[in-house]
């Protein structure tokens, strides 16, 4: 199948609302294909190329353009074994970059526009079709003529999308996929709630259990051998030793272990979420150990626990890992809840989960049985630049480009703005419809991707935390941004500052 396809469907599920619509696009692309095509195909739409990671950033791309052809050439193969080869790249060494950006100029001088303009978006993991794992999870059931209910627990078993599409649509009995150690399982996931009290309402009795500002790891020990994936599946055993060390001398036989690790001090303090991750992306960096605290338990001693009630697997759970399990409790009563959530945030933890008692764990699904309370942080910060949007949102100024005031000129020119980030989420359809009208009219550069305006815009942007980044050049990133409002009541020069932004990373270790 070529990859103007695959881009074209992808243009008409972010152009429509409808989940019917959605579903029904992907179906009948997923019917179109070889099966070879199916789980590259699905890992495109995904934003997660399979393969691994690719090393690419926006810097890469941009080094690495090439004039579009007129006529679509490429197939769902020819760009999926670019992804391979620009995986195989990362780490290889100084030249690393050169290979990377060499690869991507040769897809791209093979590629129409729209497919220039998806490739860079998955690499970017700036897909943003609406196409995420329940749309599709809905279509791959559609296109195999399979049951939800049956491709999700698959999904969940086999813990990849892609394969479980080349399972069903290949005709595969999915019954007889079993939960196996050793072979990681799609991650149960929580929704939000803005505080313990709203959450209980929806969970009734719950274990209410401290949060993490760490990184989720799900750990496995199978005829002994331990192994560990990160939150996106990805394999880290070599990189967690000394957690792989710890679960080897636990009891219980064979096991599925669901937790949070954290990077921390000598002193026992944690350390910053980034330093967390960057045992994930390091295998030379081991100054920096890790402790982990387990909040789950699917698999133990050949009895699979992930239909059990949450309650009985806690307490499974406790007998497993002692000391290191997610402090919590269980409680109906809003107070106890409420106390539990004020000691987890002064403990300098991102807030509380609380968990319904008689759940199973539903892998892969973004439910009510969990529901996650974190506290939101909300600053002003300049518009530096908009990005023109695609799919619904084409010929809409969306994606902003955000800065932060650098009084002091640290990172430039004393008084100008640093940029921290990017969202396009909250923007409203009257917001859209507002900033297209105006950001021309203050533009400073601008192309068919970008429009770059005078930093006078001032927007409230609530996030869920700050995270030291190379991405940005003031060193931070945002985590999880989303628009608030615009704020014209307020002067650029009243815009919070990036020390401001950088005083909510952790202090430094030591």
């Amino acid at each position: 199948m070529l990859f103007a396809d695959v881009a074209h469907t992808a243009d008409g599920v972010s152009a429509t609302r409808s989940k019917l619509a959605k579903v029904a696009l992907l179906a009948d692309l997923l019917n179109l294909m070889e099966r070879s095509e199916v789980a590259p195909a699905v890992g495109m739409l995904l934003g997660k190329p399979r393969g691994g990671r690719t090393g690419v950033g926006w810097r890469t791309l941009a080094a690495s353009t090439a004039v579009a052809v007129d006529e679509p050439l490429l197939t769902i193969g020819d760009v999926q074994q670019v992804f391979v080869e620009l995986a195989a790249a990362v780490g290889s060494g100084a030249g690393s970059n050169a290979v990377r950006s060499t690869l991507l100029r040769s897809l791209l001088s093979r590629a129409t526009a729209a497919e220039q303009l998806l490739v860079k978006r998955i690499l970017m993991g700036e897909i943003r079709t609406g196409a995420l794992e329940g749309v599709l999870l809905d279509a791959v059931a559609a296109a195999s003529g399979v049951t939800k209910g049956a491709i999700r627990r698959a999904a969940m078993l086999t813990g990849d999308i892609g394969r479980t599409a080349e399972l069903a649509l290949e005709g595969a009995d999915l019954e007889q996929l079993k939960l196996t150690p050793g072979i990681p399982i799609l991650p149960m996931l929580a929704a939000t709630a803005s505080s313990p009290t709203e959450a209980l309402t929806v969970t009734g009795p719950a274990s209410v259990e401290h949060k993490l500002d760490g990184a989720r790891i799900q750990v496995h020990r199978a005829a002994g051998e331990v192994t560990a994936y990160t939150r996106s599946l990805a394999n880290i055993t070599a990189r967690v030793p000394e957690i792989v060390e710890l679960v080897g001398q636990f009891p219980g036989g064979d096991l599925i272990l669901d937790g949070e690790t954290l990077s921390l001090s000598e002193d026992g303090k944690a350390r910053p979420f980034a330093e967390t991750m960057s045992r994930f992306s390091s295998q030379e960096s081991r100054a920096q150990r890790l402790d982990v605290w387990f909040f789950d338990i699917l698999h133990t001693d050949g009895q699979d626990l992930i239909d059990s009630p949450l309650e009985s697997r806690r307490a499974a759970l406790a007998n497993i890992v002692g000391a290191h399990l997610m402090p919590g409790t269980i409680t109906s009563d809003p107070e106890i809840a409420e106390h539990v959530y004020r000691d987890a945030t002064a403990a300098g933890h991102e807030g509380v989960m609380c968990k319904q008692l008689d759940a199973p764990y539903a892998a892969g699904r973004r439910g009510k049985a969990w529901i996650k309370i974190k506290p939101v942080h909300t600053y002003d910060l300049v518009v530096l630049g908009a990005e023109w949007g695609y799919g619904r949102r084409t010929g809409s100024l969306s994606n902003l480009h955000l800065g932060a005031r650098d009084p002091e000129g640290l990172f430039g020119e004393p008084g100008e703005f640093v940029m921290v980030g990017k969202t396009f989420k909250g923007l409203t359809d009257e917001l859209l419809r507002w900033q297209t009208e105006y950001f021309p009219t203050i533009a400073t550069k601008q192309d068919s991707q970008v429009v770059m305006v005078e930093p006078t815009t001032v927007v409230e942007i609530a996030i869920d935390g700050v995270q030291m980044s190379t991405r940005y050049p003031g060193g931070v990133a945002l985590r999880f941004a989303r628009v608030k409002g615009y704020r014209p009541d307020k002067n650029p020069v009243e815009a919070d500052t990036i020390d401001a932004l950088r005083s909510r990373l952790a202090p430094p270790a030591g």
